[in-house]
């Protein structure tokens, strides 16, 4: 598995994530069997949140794992998130300490790697989030922090008031959900694809070295689910088929090396409780596509160039 430095922290992470959000609702054998084989195939960052419960909350499982196997806690860089509540967003200084607490109490562990505030909240007051940060950081309960799906002055806002390079952006990001692709090449044109949604900011990760993370690798949106087999998705689909039998791999192999094949050095959040389906995306990894094979995935879906 190649391995990426995560922003300017020096910290040597697998291309490829664990997205640990929907293992709570599999048993702790699965449980463990999964992280045992993201380790074995040189993943070695774990991605959370604390509002993550499918049945179970995902954090507590995960901590169950590690008061069982606690050599597994070495192996690893665990990275969770906070801010998400019930109908509203809480970046307060008070529910960033409380998070933390809770998420370290339930992963049985005595520090996250990495911090993520989850999305953005209007009523965000960085001074307070600042005091949070050094808080955490002075008392070795957080090494690092970052962000989810924000944009470039969110992320200015939050640097210039709490003294601290944000690590990480967690963006959704594939194939099909591509804006941040889109907005970039039609620069000066007046299609509706040259509307900036996010601020250019692929390209303000690279000028600043910030790791970009893309989740739901797989998911065209939320009312479409997957966009592997799906009847509107049917170019993407047939594209992904003639490169994976190129490759000898999966659709979703190819789906995962389309993202990794972006020189921004873009770190892959696969969300997957299958064994089997982690193995088959994990082959991505290695696979470099050609300029022409990555733009002709990227027009499949139904785009054009300008």
């Amino acid at each position: 598995m190649k391995r990426i430095q995560l922003g300017t922290t020096g910290l040597e992470v697998s291309q490829i994530a664990l997205g640990c959000m929907r293992i709570g609702a599999k048993s702790q054998k699965e449980v463990q069997a999964l992280v045992e084989k993201a380790l074995e195939l040189g993943i070695n960052y774990m991605d959370h949140a604390d509002i993550y419960a499918w049945g179970k909350n995902s954090e507590e499982m995960f901590g169950e794992l590690l008061k069982e196997k606690p050599s597994l806690r070495d192996q690893m860089v665990i990275q969770t998130k906070c801010g998400i509540c019930s109908g509203y967003y809480d970046s307060s200084k008070e529910h960033i300490l409380e998070s933390v607490e809770n998420s370290l109490r339930k992963m049985q562990i005595e520090k996250i790697d990495v911090l993520l505030i989850h999305r953005p909240d209007a009523l965000m007051e960085p001074e307070e989030m600042g005091e949070a940060f050094a808080l955490l950081k002075e008392q070795g309960k957080v090494d690092y922090f970052g962000v989810s799906n924000m944009n470039p002055m969110q992320i200015q806002l939050i640097e210039k008031y709490t003294g601290m390079k944000m690590v990480a952006d967690q963006v959704q990001f594939n194939v099909v959900h591509s804006g941040m692709i889109d907005d970039g090449l039609y620069v000066n044109m007046k299609e509706e694809q040259a509307i900036m949604r996010d601020g250019s900011l692929i390209e303000y990760a690279r000028i600043h070295d910030i790791t970009l993370q893309a989740w739901s690798v797989l998911m065209a949106s939320w009312a479409d689910g997957s966009y592997i087999d799906h009847p509107k998705y049917a170019g993407l689909n047939e594209k992904l088929q003639e490169l994976a039998d190129v490759y000898g791999v999966t659709r979703s192999a190819v789906a995962l090396a389309w993202i990794l094949r972006h020189p921004a050095g873009i770190q892959a959040i696969a969300g997957t409780t299958s064994v089997q389906h982690l193995e088959e995306l994990c082959k991505g990894a290695d696979i470099r596509l050609s300029r022409e094979q990555w733009y002709d995935l990227y027009l499949s879906v139904g785009k054009q160039l300008p």
